[in-house]
């Protein structure tokens, strides 16, 4: 099995953990493939040098699996370099929360050698497209998570002109909105009171941030619709940011956004699933009052 390895910058408390990594992979004898900016910071923050089959330089690679090692952001990178190349992720939490990077350091083991087995689901998650001119400058005009339309840091509030299927919706005036799937649902788009879609519903959210008006509120659509967005500001530009990738655009700008036509794989093992996480990570159904145990 041809796996490639994904991680960030942050893992001074993680050594241990990714060295079992390599140990047991390097047993399973699986062919191991390295981001090479994840590879150099092994080799100089740890001073680590895994036997490997390869460097990933591009995001053009045949790999049987991507082993995201982080948090969430590390894994939404990783769902950047594997785009439409159908890669089943592993998300790895190495940092804190973990939504899509789900299996805890200490599950590795027993994981790696499940996935060997086979014994394993995959999830397909929908992904945003987004369609500008000029075009998005960042590493790739998709976002698993969300379409984020902000204004920038100490500016005054921005209009975002919002048309489904060209069919005039509303003119949202605020800090910003997001255009979240069911997989951001759980991220920026719940951190502002969006709802929680689960996985398996065909839907998107368009979330306001901060508006100025109390009878604006989070709208769920179907994901075949198209949304058509005109954003107008006092100040020269706003923000556009693809799952934290952020480009900035001069007012007037229009955007099309709409559901792309692939989606990203994530691999499940049990007894993960998305009801066990919203149970683990947001303690639906514990008591959380102060002596309760």
């Amino acid at each position: 099995m041809k796996i490639g390895l994904f991680g960030n910058n942050y893992q001074e408390e993680n050594q241990k953990s990714i060295q079992a990594l390599f140990d047991k992979l390097h047993l399973l004898q699986a062919e191991i493939y390295v981001e090479r900016q994840f590879y150099n910071y092994l080799n100089k923050q740890f001073a680590y040098t895994p036997a490997i089959d390869g460097l990933i330089d591009s995001n053009e690679h045949a790999l049987d699996l991507a082993i995201s090692l982080g948090g969430d952001g590390t894994f939404l990178h990783t769902a950047a370099w594997v785009g439409k190349q159908n890669i089943p992720i592993l998300g790895i939490n190495m940092g804190r929360l973990g939504f899509l990077a789900d299996i805890n350091k200490n599950e590795i083991e027993i994981t790696l050698e499940e996935i060997f087995l086979r014994k394993y689901t995959v999830e397909k998650r929908s992904v945003l497209e987004l369609e500008s001119n000029p075009p998005f400058r960042g590493t790739c005009s998709y976002a698993l998570n969300e379409i984020a339309i902000l204004k920038r840091d100490t500016s005054s509030m921005i209009t975002i002109h919002t048309s489904l299927n060209e069919e005039f919706l509303t003119s949202y005036l605020g800090d910003g909105l997001l255009i979240a799937t069911p997989t951001g649902s759980t991220a920026y788009s719940m951190s502002v009171n969006g709802p929680i879609i689960i996985p398996q519903a065909n839907n998107f959210v368009l979330n306001p941030v901060a508006p100025h008006s109390l009878t604006v509120r989070p709208l769920v659509i179907p994901e075949d619709y198209c949304i058509r967005l005109k954003v107008e500001t006092r100040n020269n530009n706003f923000l556009v940011a693809l799952d934290g990738r952020s480009d900035a655009y001069p007012s007037g700008s229009e955007f099309f956004i709409r559901k792309a036509n692939f989606t990203i794989q994530l691999v499940k093992c049990y007894p993960h699933n998305f009801y066990e996480t919203l149970r683990k990570k947001l303690l639906w159904g514990a008591d959380v009052r102060e002596g309760k145990r």
